[in-house]
């Protein structure tokens, strides 16, 4: 009984806080601290993981660059050559449309409208070496007053040819003067000067297949550029004509440009051009050109004023016997009246190339406005007397309009 008793004293004596700690606290501890032990033993794993992946990639770069190390030194390879990129490749091209409604005070049809021309150019550098330009015209036969289309220029230009040099192959306006190396639309008035038309016609000029040679000289104090030109002959031309035989057209020009001031430049040029004529013998023709810009630093968008000369001379043999000399020329001014205004005089004088004793004189006047580089509004009265015919005026209105790329002109 008193084993039994002392028994049940130990047990009733036990505080139950000790209980609680041994059921419920000292579990809970040894499973955190195994917890603890697994991560610390995977992290372990992953490190010595790791540390075995970075030395196997140190092994492998230290092998390749032994093997680099043993093996010869090979030359550099030269870059690979790049061509054109799929934008650069695309042409520039535009459209140039020139809309005219005329008057004429001789004949019996008074009044016409029409499109005189339409002008297709594709325009691109083919490579650092060349650059290419063509231009395709779709015009209206005078007489007929039926479509079609011809290359009116088309040629290639070199970019890159020592000592200033740059040669130009394929069908080109040539460099005579100031007026034929123009596009008509480009130009401050609307119809071509008489001396222009006599010597090289109305449609295209002297426009001619060949190559042209030009020479940028090396002058201080001013430009001056030389060009020679060597064309098999027009078809179709008031003064040269393409022969069956060997005889072709050659053409020098030497261009002279000289800055006056911030505000003017002047521009002095001497052509010279000799071919076949249409009797099988030789034309021979001078040509000299005067050009004057102003053009105000602080007003140039509002004042600039042209001034522009041109003078040629002809000497034509039509056989051993017969020659005929003759002059022609214009004169014109062209002032810039307000931003978009600008307003153009213009005096010709020309005698016919076979028959010196005709001679041709008009004065005309132009006004036109340009609502941007893109579009352009001109009209022009003209007045004109020939001393074998009777006088006649003439009116036109010309609505020029462009799409696509503009290429620029030259200056």
């Amino acid at each position: 009984m008193a084993f039994a008793g002392t028994l049940f004293f130990k047990k009733e004596t036990i505080p139950v806080n000790l209980i609680f700690i041994y059921k419920k606290i000292i579990p809970v501890i040894l499973l955190f601290t195994a917890v603890l032990f697994s991560n610390e033993i995977i992290a372990q794993k992953k490190i010595d993981s790791t540390a075995i992946a970075d030395s196997i990639l140190q092994k492998k770069i230290e092998q390749q660059l032994l093997q680099s190390a043993n093996q010869p030194m090979q030359p550099a390879q030269p870059a690979p050559q790049t061509t054109r990129s799929g934008i650069s490749a695309n042409p520039d091209i535009g459209v140039v449309a020139d809309f005219r409604s005329s008057y004429l005070s001789s004949g019996k049809r008074n009044f016409d409208a029409y499109l005189d021309e339409t002008e297709m150019s594709f325009q691109s550098v083919v490579d650092p070496y060349i650059r290419a330009d063509f231009f395709v015209s779709f015009g209206r036969d005078p007489i007929t007053h039926q479509y079609g289309a011809s290359v009116e220029e088309g040629y290639l230009t070199t970019l890159a040819l020592p000592a200033k040099l740059q040669l130009k192959v394929g069908k080109f306006r040539e460099a005579f003067g100031k007026i034929n190396p123009t596009h008509p639309h480009a130009l401050p008035f609307i119809d071509l000067p008489n001396a222009i038309v006599n010597y090289f016609g109305e449609d295209e000029g002297l426009n001619d297949e060949g190559f042209s040679v030009s020479w940028l000289t090396p002058t201080k104090g001013f430009y001056q550029e030389l060009v020679f030109q060597a064309t098999s002959g027009a078809q179709a031309s008031p003064t040269f004509f393409r022969g069956d035989n060997n005889r072709f057209v050659y053409l020098g020009h030497l261009k002279n440009f000289f800055t006056l001031s911030d505000n003017a430049t002047l521009e002095f040029g001497l052509s010279g051009v000799t071919g076949p004529n249409d009797s099988s013998n030789v034309t021979n023709m001078a040509g000299v050109d005067l050009t004057y810009k102003w053009k105000p630093v602080q007003l140039n968008t509002y004042k600039s004023l042209t001034w522009q000369t041109e003078l040629l001379y002809s000497n034509a043999k039509y056989s051993a016997s017969k020659s005929s000399n003759s002059f022609g020329m214009y004169s014109f001014v062209e002032s810039q009246v307000g931003k978009r205004t600008f307003l153009t005089g213009r005096y010709d004088y020309a005698q016919k190339p076979y028959d010196r004793s005709i001679v041709e004189q008009a004065f005309s006047l132009s006004l036109g406005w340009l609502a941007t580089e893109f579009q352009k509004i001109e009209f022009e009265g003209k007045y004109t007397t020939v001393n074998v015919l009777p006088d006649f005026n003439q009116f036109w209105l010309r609505w020029i309009f462009v799409i696509g790329a503009h290429g620029a002109h030259q200056y």
